[in-house]
């Protein structure tokens, strides 16, 4: 189980909890180690569905594969992720996700994260909004489009009509990958568009690139 807690201008705390084996059950693992049940590759780690969700992503099992929301970084020759503790570009960089589903939030989280951006999380658009005008140097902001109430389409145009988030870059994130759906996003206010499941290295490069065109603190430099 995951569970999200935010707190308005002190950040979001993310507890993961884990089930424990009894010690007879530990016994019969340890026994049965040489002899697999299950041949083949192992499947990706599953998280589970936060307690009374079915998620925005619209999965209806109880689980969710980790590789399914967020691809893994492409590892460098130390197998240290590419850049993830020399890019000047990204670090100390503060971002707004803003993403009703916990599990979204906590993947991409952890891997930006790991880059050293700062990430700020709003559970939804509105809370979002008020995040963005109650807190300075915010300098990009990822919307999930698929939100309850006020949807990302609603977020990105409630943004773009303040004069003062005019050039802040926005991403959108969603699973929508039909024809039509990245223009939908971009006439809405986003600057790029990411589709669902993540691809981390894709991400990166939008928000690296959007970043490039700003000073720390986010004012617009081109």
């Amino acid at each position: 189980m995951i569970r999200a807690r935010s707190e308005f201008g002190q950040g979001s705390t993310f507890t993961l909890y884990l089930p424990l084996s009894s010690p007879e059950a530990i016994g019969e693992q340890a026994r049965g180690a040489t002899q697999p049940a299950i041949s083949g590759p192992p499947t990706p780690a599953a998280l589970p569905l936060p307690p009374g969700s079915s998620g925005s992503s619209g999965s209806s099992g109880s689980q969710v594969s980790a590789a399914a929301l967020v691809s893994a970084p492409t590892p460098g020759d130390n197998g240290v992720p590419a850049h993830a503790t020399t890019d000047d570009v990204l670090r100390s960089r503060r971002i707004l996700v803003i993403d009703d589903d916990v599990r979204n939030v906590f993947a991409i989280t952890s891997i930006l994260e790991l880059y050293g951006l700062n990430v700020i999380h709003a559970p939804d658009g509105r809370i979002g909004i008020d995040i963005l005008l109650a807190t300075d140097g915010i300098e990009l902001v990822l919307v999930d489009v698929m939100m309850p109430e006020m949807d990302g389409y609603a977020t990105m145009a409630a943004i773009r009509e303040m004069p003062r988030f005019g050039a802040l870059p926005i991403i959108a994130v969603t699973a929508k990958a039909m024809p039509g759906d990245r223009q939908k996003c971009l006439a809405a206010g986003a600057d790029d568009y990411v589709t669902k499941p993540v691809d981390t290295d894709e991400l990166l490069a939008c928000i690296r690139q959007r970043l490039t065109d700003q000073e720390p603190g986010g004012r617009n430099i081109r």
